[in-house]
């Protein structure tokens, strides 16, 4: 009994859960109604992109990479989406599959840019985001969208992407389920995802091995963007909206999420799992503070500083253990 508590106490993705479960009735003593199970599940829609795009999000951290042009994905995705389906009235199925071939395009650029030259993969990706998101109001203007009101005059069926729901459960929910169950298998249950780890532990040594470190580190990137593209086409369902500025405050969050989630920024670590419960941390945190009184302004802050700190604790403690190792190798040569 003594050695089980002792080896959930070590599983981060369970200290986790606790600290999600302290933070609601946390919040919700302070305000009842945080407390009320449909609040729970529907206010979760409100950062429900941020969990899609953090899923994938984490195979880019494990294999050592990074990409910063989800957000602009999510724009452009968005207002192809809107103008396929409006503009020249394509079936709101085939316009959701084009604008998703769009952003998994978008994901290949990204994916082939990185595994193919040795520039940093902020960089690349910063580029991109740049490219994506002019791209994405060039299609915005020329389409006469690119006010704040955007595209809109949606179907209902489009709708219920956002706002529908089996029983009490959203249908963004199950959305979610699904995909964690999807990746958790790529990322821990197959070869794939055993080679994403090796590609974040050391891309030489992969190489060596008979692995296709370009093309491992491309599923990755082109994962993340059709992820993302989701993301965008939930989006425009739940604000009723094509836009390109959609999911612009996405990027901070979602980074939070996959390096609280226990994913490290060097590569070779990574929890799907984890990656989903810090997102519902995370998005509980905001919405909590946002129902005492406090602003998103001062809520992104701490967002922040969470961060800052999730970072700095790892770079900390991974600093300890090397010390730690080092003594206990020097003892083993002295004595």
């Amino acid at each position: 009994m003594k050695n089980t508590i002792i080896k959930y106490c070590k599983n981060w993705g369970f200290i986790l859960f606790i600290l999600l479960i302290l933070e609601i009735f946390i919040i919700g003593f302070v305000n009842t109604n945080f407390l009320n199970i449909s609040n729970l599940l529907y206010s979760s829609n409100d950062f429900m992109h941020i969990v899609i795009v953090s899923i994938p999000f984490t195979l880019i951290l494990v294999t050592g990479g990074i990409d910063i042009s989800i957000t602009s994905v999510m724009g452009l995705t968005s207002i192809v989406f809107g103008m396929l389906h409006t503009f020249l009235n394509m079936p709101f199925f085939l316009a959701i599959i084009l604008a998703l071939l769009c952003a998994s395009l978008c994901g290949l650029i990204n994916g082939f840019l990185v595994s193919n030259t040795d520039i940093n993969p902020l960089v690349i990706t910063l580029g991109t985001m740049f490219l994506y998101k002019g791209i994405a109001i060039g299609i915005a203007g020329s389409s006469g969208a690119a006010g704040y009101n955007g595209i809109t005059d949606f179907s209902d069926s489009f709708l219920t992407l956002a706002y529908g729901s089996l029983g009490k459960i959203p249908y963004p929910l199950i959305f979610i389920i699904f995909l964690a169950i999807i990746f958790a298998i790529i990322l821990h249950k197959t070869r794939l995802g055993r080679q994403y780890y090796l590609v974040g532990v050391n891309k030489d040594v992969a190489s060596y091995s008979g692995i296709a470190v370009k093309f491992t580190i491309t599923t990755a990137y082109i994962f993340t963007s059709l992820c993302s593209g989701v993301s965008g086409i939930i989006l425009t369902s739940y604000f009723t909206s094509a836009r390109s500025d959609l999911g612009s405050d996405a990027l901070l969050p979602t980074l939070t999420s996959v390096v609280l989630g226990g994913a490290s920024i060097n590569g070779g670590s990574g929890f799907i799992v984890n990656t989903v419960i810090a997102c519902f941390f995370i998005g509980y945190l905001k919405q909590g503070l946002m129902s005492i009184g406090i602003s998103s302004d001062v809520s992104q802050i701490i967002v922040g500083i969470l961060l800052i700190l999730t970072v700095t604790s790892k770079i900390i403690i991974s600093k300890i253990r090397l010390i730690m190792l080092n003594n206990k190798i020097l003892n083993k040569v002295i004595f």
